[in-house]
């Protein structure tokens, strides 16, 4: 079996069991998804991927080609 295909199989099950998850507990759920909103907008900011903003602190704004020598 691929590893491509073993990934969809993963994904499928959860999707299931989320499913099913949030079919069971949706009453007290859905009381608090202001709360789980506001929770989710400060854990996005911690961990979203901080890659793409590019080269901090490396780039001068300058190549090697267009540097002065004097």
């Amino acid at each position: 079996m691929s590893r491509r295909a073993v990934q969809g199989a993963i994904v499928m099950v959860a999707l299931i069991g989320l499913f099913f998850l949030l079919r069971e507990h949706w009453a007290h759920l859905a009381g608090s998804w202001v709360y789980l909103l506001l929770l989710a907008c400060p854990l996005m900011h911690l961990f979203h991927g901080h890659g793409g903003h590019g080269g901090h602190g490396d780039d001068t704004g300058s190549s090697p080609s267009e540097t002065k020598v004097s």
